[in-house]
């Protein structure tokens, strides 16, 4: 065995004896919300389609329209890979974020990663909060900057932190980041006094919200996003990321800010000037989302199971972590607890993610419920009968679960 093949097996021993081995399931369609999953039809609650878009007809149906152009755009946008869509869409998300202009990515990953490495060098600070997602982290380091963290949501260690940083550097460019909406937890940035901060300490703010476009907004713009949920102007929010393969059921990100801020990464974002522009279909499947986003119908339903999920899983005894969105987490603790009752779920007909580090801290592994518009009071009723069944036979053994 060489030491390449010794080195992986290692690896992947040490993962599998640690239950954090992952496996794809192989789905014969999308949850719509239930899945086709190796012979079964489960009922799916760990889509990330929370408006139900993914299978909607209108949807798909423009889908189908826009690819008479082609099923690939060909190139990268500066080549000549923009087509009319492509610059329909780009419009559209800035209208519907509330900002002056937006830009393409082909995923929310290369969308942070290219927008972070393109404002910070060096002899920059970012400033992320401790559960900020991969995307962010990877961005950090791409982009050599002077890494510091504060504990989640804890505005007192970020206004520690953004002191330390203007301290050590007056003249350095300083980037606080942070998700809107947190993906394994379901919470909310308090990104109105995250923005105050960053005003105070001359930081620039940058939101993920690729769990936020589509599912939260204001009244006049329901798929706004976080900065719409919240009432951030461009100046107190400039920077936000969104994604379009969650929410709005389809594929890629962008990023929405300034027209200055959008030219700038639109010579500047590697990720975007150097990968091809999305496919057609994508593009206009997308641009029929945001319109049936945009009526707020869908968000007021999926509000509505929310409440319902919550209310039904104490009248259970199910405790839940604190989240008012559709992300709905089961804090487990223990990791092959978590497979577990994970397991029990699917043979009862659900599927729910099992997370496990390094996903999530060691020690919260859990069950990440996420509900769609497109659920039932029903079928929501159902899935926690059966959570609380498979709770009540996987019980934690005493000194097992994390403190």
């Amino acid at each position: 065995m060489s030491s390449l093949q010794a080195f992986i097996a290692a690896r992947l021993a040490e993962r599998e004896a640690a239950n954090l081995m992952r496996r794809p399931p192989t789905l014969a369609a999308a949850p719509t919300p239930y899945a086709d999953v190796e012979g079964r039809r489960l009922l799916a609650f760990c889509s990330n389609d929370y408006l139900g878009l993914a299978a909607h007809p209108d949807v798909i149906a423009a889908q189908q329209a826009a690819a008479a152009l082609g099923a690939g755009a060909t190139a990268s946008h500066l080549v000549n890979g923009h087509l009319h869509l492509h610059a329909a869409l780009e419009q559209q998300l800035a209208e519907v974020t509330g900002r002056e202009a937006a830009l393409l990515f082909s995923t929310g990953y290369m969308a942070n990663m290219g927008a972070i490495e393109a404002l910070l060098g060096r002899a920059d600070i970012i400033v992320s909060d401790k559960l900020n997602h991969a995307s962010l982290i990877d961005g950090a380091r791409l982009c050599g900057a002077e890494k510091l963290r504060f504990a989640h949501n804890d505005l007192e260690a970020l206004e520690r932190q953004l002191r330390r940083a203007r301290t050590k550097s007056g003249s350095a460019k300083i980037l606080v980041v942070v998700d809107s909406v947190f993906s394994m937890d379901g919470d909310l940035a308090p990104l109105p006094q995250i923005a105050e901060l960053c005003a105070r300490y001359d930081a620039w703010l940058m939101a993920d919200d690729a769990h936020a476009v589509g599912v939260i907004g204001s009244p006049q713009r329901p798929a706004g996003g976080s900065a719409e949920f919240f009432g951030l102007s461009q100046q107190q929010l400039p920077i936000v990321m969104g994604t379009l393969g969650k929410a709005l059921g389809n594929f890629g990100a962008f990023v929405a800010g300034s027209a200055e801020l959008i030219e700038y990464l639109r010579q500047f974002a590697r990720t975007h000037i150097y990968t091809t522009a999305l496919p057609p279909a994508v593009a206009g499947g997308t641009l029929a989302a945001l319109r049936l986003a945009g009526s707020g119908e869908l968000q007021q339903r999926l509000c509505t199971l929310v409440d319902h999920f919550r209310s039904q899983a104490a009248a259970r005894g199910i405790d839940l972590l604190p989240s008012q969105t559709a992300i709905q987490p089961v804090l487990i603790g223990d990791e092959k607890r978590t497979l577990a009752i994970g397991a029990e779920l699917q043979r009862a007909g659900f599927m729910v993610g099992a997370i496990r580090p390094p996903t999530v801290p060691a020690g919260t592994a859990r069950l990440r419920i996420t509900l769609s518009a497109t659920h039932t009071e029903a079928q929501i009723d159902a899935l926690l009968d059966a959570l609380a069944t498979a709770l009540s036979k996987n019980k934690p053994v005493a000194g097992a679960e994390a403190s």
